[in-house]
């Protein structure tokens, strides 16, 4: 074949439409004609037909590129099988609009994949580890925020991967996509393999498999930060190893955490249950570090706990102290439940703590804003083409006008910033503590064919008045020292309560 070889017509006709291939070129005239059904997908193919289902996956990505060698079509292919071509209207304009000038290869070898029988060269055969990283790849260029690919030809990225490197194990095809999106200089764009998938899972569900670790940030006195242990979870293996609250936390599995954010954190800390991490950490005050070998197990998630804070000079205040660890999918339920209890107790101003939520799952963010918040935009939802989708709150608001005070630090992000963000921006609390973490991102989890998984940020978060919280974060109302605000809901109701600006907020509810 030569590069002048072209396909100048394929036709598709009636109901089970042939499949017309006029080749030109070194090959005057070859006509091909094979029954294909108005709804193709890989399944229909390989049954009727004896085709390569990767050869129609491989066609569908050509259609999609326009523009693909019939080398390439051997290669291609990462689309799941469930998948077809249905609308026969779109596919003869996708077809129209191919330069086919540049279909260049083995067109012999090509034209069999078409023909029964006849089987490519096996040269063009492509592997079940270069498939998983095709998938990878795909779910990236469909859904990714950023369509520059941080300046990058994601295309070509794909074509000289699965050219250059080999995929012969699993973990050289896991290490072929952790090598690819880091070329995308996002940290929240990332792989999961199976385990940490599952376990991810799981995490959003009510519970997770770890060593029972709520961790943040605090200033170490030099002014920078250090990651420290903000509450063993009660009966997990980091408390019943001796672990406290306080505890500065210096690596984890061996790798420190100086430059750890609190996912990472909680990646490392996460796991199958019964396997084993090394966990070192400092005292409090003391000069030697422990390393503790810790056992992981399934563990419980209480995301919501509340209390009536007592007044500074003695008694019950009225007001109500609800602390919200994470979102998941026990969260709203568990808030609705604390504002009712906490009304039946007296409770006429709300205390909402969400120091070191680091969010969870977006649509309980929402939903329990609109729990204090009865109107106005609640979050934008934006990518590089500007605004595409806007949440308002919807009138049902349980809590829609006591005073409400919102307690946040560097460990607030991603959903626990759009709460403070639209709570902020509709006057409708006070934001109290120190600058939030900053991660306006969101993310989508693309589940692969073998267990494993790509995390890839789909677009931003914006306030209400426009911020992009992205690696800017939330200011507080009133900032205040966090190592001035205990991690226990009492002592931070005092602290709270104490404040100088407190009369004015609360009013008699102190």
């Amino acid at each position: 074949a030569n590069s002048d070889t072209s396909i100048d017509s394929i036709v598709f006709r009636s109901n089970t439409f042939p499949l017309v291939l006029v080749v030109e070129g070194w090959i005057r005239k070859m006509v091909v004609s094979v029954n294909i059904p108005t709804t193709l997908n890989a399944r229909t193919l390989s049954a009727k037909h004896s085709l390569n289902p990767r050869a129609h996956l491989a066609g569908r990505e050509c259609f999609r590129r326009k523009r693909a060698t019939f080398s390439q079509v051997a290669r291609m292919g990462s689309t799941p099988v469930s998948q077809g071509i249905s609308d026969k209207k779109f596919v003869t304009n996708e077809i129209r609009s191919i330069n086919w000038r540049n279909v260049v290869g083995a067109t012999m070898a090509s034209v069999a994949l078409l023909l029964p029988g006849v089987s490519p060269a096996p040269a063009e055969a492509i592997s079940e580890e270069n498939l998983i990283f095709l998938e990878a790849w795909r779910a990236v260029d469909r859904a990714y925020v950023d369509k520059t690919f941080n300046g990058q030809s994601w295309f070509r990225y794909r074509e000289k991967t699965i050219k250059n490197v080999k995929m012969i194990e699993r973990e050289d095809t896991y290490q072929a996509i952790k090598d690819m999106l880091q070329t995308l200089d996002d940290p929240f764009t990332r792989f999961l393999e199976p385990s940490r998938y599952a376990s991810l899972m799981g995490g959003t569900s009510g519970s997770i498999t770890g060593v029972g670790l709520e961790v943040g940030f605090e200033d170490n006195g030099k002014g920078k930060t250090r990651m420290v242990v903000v509450a063993p979870s009660n009966g997990g293996p980091a408390e019943l190893a001796g672990i406290l609250p306080g505890d500065s936390l210096e690596s984890i599995a061996g790798v420190k955490t100086e430059s750890m954010g609190l996912y990472d954190a909680a990646m490392y800390l996460q796991g199958p249950e019964g396997s084993k991490v090394d966990v070192v950490t400092r005292h409090r005050g003391a000069q030697d570090s422990v390393v503790y070998p810790l056992t992981r197990k399934t563990i419980d998630i209480i995301p919501v706990s509340s209390t009536m804070c007592p007044a500074p000079g003695g008694g019950q205040s009225k007001v109500g102290m609800i602390k919200l660890s994470t979102f998941n999918s026990n969260s709203a339920d568990a808030v609705r439940a604390s504002i009712a209890q906490l009304r039946e107790q007296g409770a006429r101003a709300f205390v909402l703590d969400v120091r070191n939520n680091g969010g969870g799952l977006f649509p309980a963010g929402v939903e329990i804003t609109k729990m204090f918040q009865s109107k106005g935009t609640i979050v934008y939802i934006a990518d590089n083409d500007g605004v595409r989708d806007v949440y308002e709150a919807s009138g049902t608001a349980l809590a829609p006008s006591e005073p409400l005070l919102l307690v946040v630090n560097r460990g607030t992000a991603s959903a626990s910033e759009v709460m403070a963000g639209s709570l902020s921006d509709n006057k409708r609390a006070t934001i109290v503590g120190e600058k939030t973490f900053g991660k306006g991102l969101i993310q989508t989890i693309v589940p692969l064919s073998d267990g494993s998984a790509v995390v890839v940020t789909v677009a931003r978060y914006k306030t209400p008045s426009g911020q992009d919280i992205n690696k800017i974060g939330i200011s507080p109302d009133w900032l205040v020292d966090p190592a001035s605000l205990p991690s226990d809901k009492e002592g931070l109701c005092y602290a709270i309560l104490s404040l100088k600006q407190a009369p004015g907020l609360f009013g008699d509810s102190i």
